[in-house]
């Protein structure tokens, strides 16, 4: 149930948890930030974290744990091989996704390459709801290719729509009659879609791509690492699942997929990953990478105590007070920005509010990468680290040509049961204040550049002098205050 406040004639997201344990932060003057994004490459990626006021450059690994989580750290097993530790994951994982076999791994992108390796042959084709950067990586490195078949509200910046995650089924069932389903490696969905803004996919489509996979032989796969934030918007926007418990929401999802991969960073509060099947035969076909490339099975690259914290924090992720409280403070954020004109991605979707960049900075040229410019004069204007989804998050095509994103954004990640109110209010302050300033910001164009996913590790410089002219403005407006 939706917890809110009222105050003055608003309604306000209300915490369900109290602060116990606190990080110090810091807010660096306006030219100690350009110093550190020019030292970055205007890469917030390569920003160090001590230069950085609120980080909000995603949630993966830095959702605050509880009390809970990390009294159970306490009593982890750290053998190497039949730990209890892993059993109690394990017995987890089986309650709420009622799938028998499990595969430990570091991390979300370590299944996707184990998938990737067994799976993927080179002419072999991937389709899916939407790709996600290394899951992309992973495919084409194999010599697969992926096809995106998100309906077309899925590219919608502004929308009613309350799935814009699904598919279009109708061309599911093209891609299969052209491709051959001997030609498909699986089907792949994405709960949350991460690039077009975390936006979820309904039951009702999940069933239906899935009855159109089974009847032709090909596996489904559902990443979860989103998974509770699309569990949480079946609940609250599809009809017939609002009495449902997520729970049992969550069991019906899983009745749908073969196979169920997710990191851990995000579906848990912690720092780890994992593949979960009922089918013994894609059990055995994975399970032989696991000791090559992670770990032995019973911990597959995971320290113990992680695991003993994501087996906690599973459950929490269930909990009615818990789940909501991402996209209500993700809507709250939004609402916020749209209320002062800012563009963003409507509905609120998972893991972060997102600004529209190509609405934003609708005077650059978007081969000057909008998205990582808006990320970089963001932070020069408050502190906060987002993170760039759009070209820069593409990787070219094997004749250098560069691809143009579907959509060009800033996502503002919002890692659970981190931030106050107040510090979402100074975000959207200054984001404001840069918008209505917005004609000062340029493009940026490479330095250096890598084959593969670049935006990680890739240097940029601005296209012109704008960051010094956006600096110059800041302290006319603001003279010393930070």
């Amino acid at each position: 149930m939706a917890k809110v406040a009222y105050y003055s004639g608003e309604t306000f997201p209300l915490e369900m948890h109290k602060v116990r344990i606190i990080q110090k932060l810091t807010l660096l003057p306006v030219e100690e930030r350009l110093r550190a994004i020019e030292g970055a490459g205007y890469n917030t990626f390569l920003l160090e974290n001590r230069d950085v006021f609120l980080d909000m450059l995603t949630d993966s690994g830095v959702n605050a744990m509880s009390d809970r989580q990390q009294a159970a750290m306490l009593v982890a097993d750290d053998a190497y091989a039949g730990s209890e530790t892993f059993t109690r994951l394990h017995d987890k994982l089986r309650e709420i996704f009622a799938m028998e076999y499990f595969l430990p791994t570091h991390q979300g992108r370590a299944a996707e390459h184990i998938l990737s390796r067994v799976y993927v042959r080179p002419g072999s084709v991937v389709p899916m709801n939407y790709h996600f950067t290394t899951m992309k990586a992973h495919i084409t490195a194999v010599g697969g290719e992926v096809v995106e078949l998100v309906g077309e509200e899925g590219v919608a910046v502004t929308s009613s729509h309350p799935f814009k995650g699904n598919v279009n089924v109708n061309q599911v069932r093209e891609i299969i009659d052209e491709r051959g389903a001997e030609n498909i490696a699986f089907f792949r969905m994405e709960a949350g879609t991460n690039l077009i803004g975390g936006q979820p996919f309904s039951l009702e489509n999940l069933r239906a791509v899935s009855d159109l996979c089974r009847s032709a032989g090909v596996y489904l796969v559902l990443d979860a690492s989103l998974l509770a934030d699309n569990l949480h918007f079946i609940k609250v926007r599809e009809p017939g699942c609002e009495d449902w418990s997520v729970a049992k929401i969550c069991l019906e999802m899983a009745k749908c997929s073969d196979i169920i991969y997710f990191s851990a960073r995000k579906l848990g509060f912690g720092r780890g990953g994992g593949i979960v099947t009922n089918n013994p035969d894609i059990y055995t076909d994975l399970r032989s990478l696991v000791p090559m490339y992670e770990g032995f099975l019973t911990y597959g690259g995971m320290s113990v105590r992680e695991m003993e914290a994501i087996t906690v924090g599973l459950d929490e992720t269930l909990d009615e007070d818990m789940i909501n409280q991402g996209p209500l403070f993700i809507e709250h954020f939004v609402h916020e920005m749209e209320r002062r004109g800012i563009p963003v991605i409507t509905p609120p979707g998972g893991l972060g509010a997102h600004i529209d960049a190509k609405g934003f900075l609708d005077h650059v040229d978007q081969r000057q990468y909008p998205s990582g410019a808006l990320a970089s004069a963001v932070y020069l204007a408050s502190g906060v680290r987002g993170m760039e989804r759009g070209t820069m998050s593409e990787q070219r095509e094997p004749d250098g040509t560069e691809p143009l994103s579907h959509m060009e954004l800033l996502r503002l990640a919002l890692p659970r049961r981190v931030f106050t109110l107040s510090q979402v209010q100074y975000a959207i302050d200054r984001i404001h204040w840069l918008y209505d300033r917005r004609r000062i910001v340029g493009g940026l164009e490479w330095v250096e550049e890598p084959e593969i996913l670049r935006f990680f590790y890739g240097r940029l410089r601005p296209v012109g002098d704008w960051q010094h002219a956006l600096v110059d403005k800041f302290r006319e407006d603001f003279g010393d205050s930070l």
